[in-house]
């Protein structure tokens, strides 16, 4: 049988072939406007993060994170059992429970501060006692029930190292009582001793 021809000339067989290729482009010209647009929308989000980190809305890029064998480098066996163990010093050995000099406590492992002699206080509990922190946002609470318990966790909010635990038991104006391991801290002297001693 011969090929039909349409006025042009040209056979009925080839305008099909003609229009599954204008048809088949079609679909992968939408494929590939849709994975365009759905990268541009990936992109996109990734300048938004950035722009709020670069403009202080967020705070991830000042999280430090650092592997086990890092933080084992850098950290006493103590401080790394606090720290990234979550472990908890004997009440009453740590070196800062009876210490109430002036100055800035801070993180152990990132060196952030944390707490303000200022807000240092004696509970009689065995380990540093704070009702405050020394800024909004340099501590993170985490739902803790090991052992049985409910307890509130804190942890250095720019690396993540356990602290101890925060409880409602505190003095004014906080109310609250923050629990520190001696051994998740550093402390800063400013040299002057006196103005601390009503804490005690």
């Amino acid at each position: 049988m011969r090929n039909l021809k349409i006025s042009n000339g040209l056979p009925v067989a080839a305008i099909v072939s003609l229009i599954a290729v204008v048809v088949l482009a079609g679909t992968f010209t939408g494929l590939s406007s849709s994975t365009s647009y759905e990268a541009g929308d990936n992109e996109g989000g990734q300048s938004g993060a950035l722009f709020a980190a670069e403009t202080g809305d967020s705070t991830m890029s000042d999280k430090i994170e650092k592997t086990d064998a890092e933080w084992k480098e850098i950290l006493t066996p103590e401080q790394y059992h606090v720290l990234r163990e979550k472990g908890t010093e004997r009440a009453f050995t740590g070196v800062f429970d009876d210490l109430f000099e002036d100055g800035v406590y801070r993180c152990a492992a990132c060196k952030a501060e944390l707490f303000t002699s200022n807000t240092k206080y004696n509970s009689g509990c065995g380990w540093p006692a704070f009702f405050d922190a020394a800024a909004d946002g340099a501590i993170e609470t985490r739902e803790d029930t090991s052992f049985g318990m409910s307890r509130t966790e804190i942890v250095c909010a720019k690396c993540g190292g356990h602290l101890g635990h925060v409880f409602t038991d505190g003095p004014a104006p906080t109310g609250l009582r923050y629990c520190v391991n001696s051994a998740s801290l550093d402390f800063d002297s400013t040299g002057d001793e006196s103005s601390t001693e009503t804490n005690k």
